[in-house]
């Protein structure tokens, strides 16, 4: 997992510079394509709304889930813009991670006044 921790910590580096170019109150869609940005102005390499199959029963199928974020092929970002983070939405994150057979999730809320209180880790313990 010491990849995936200092993975962990340039993306947030990368978060909290959108966050204090931009601040909160912005659609999801205006942070992701900053943070892309971000993440490619410091050479980290990452793939924007990935497919996500569902395997259900050993069969593999297309719901048409979607990733916002992947690093690496190693951190998925779960991106939102709302009032407050709620256990769904780690849920769902952990759900994701399970699903694609990775350690470990970032769910980044931008719409908070310090970024930091907005971040939450997710470790899928495979």
């Amino acid at each position: 997992m010491k990849d995936e921790d200092k993975l962990s910590n340039e993306i947030i580096g990368a978060a909290i510079e959108v966050h204090r170019n931009l601040g909160p109150g912005l659609l999801e869609s205006a942070y992701e394509e900053c943070l892309c940005k971000e993440l490619e102005i410091r050479a980290i390499g990452y793939e924007r709304q990935k497919p996500l199959a569902v395997v259900y029963k050993g069969i593999t199928l297309d719901c048409g889930y979607k990733l916002d974020i992947v690093v690496a092929d190693k951190v998925i970002l779960e991106l939102k813009s709302v009032s407050k983070i709620e256990s769904i939405h780690e849920a769902q994150l952990l759900t994701y991670l399970k699903l694609a057979d990775l350690k470990l999730g970032i769910l980044i809320n931008f719409n908070t006044p310090i970024l930091k209180e907005g971040i939450k880790r997710i470790v899928n313990n495979l």
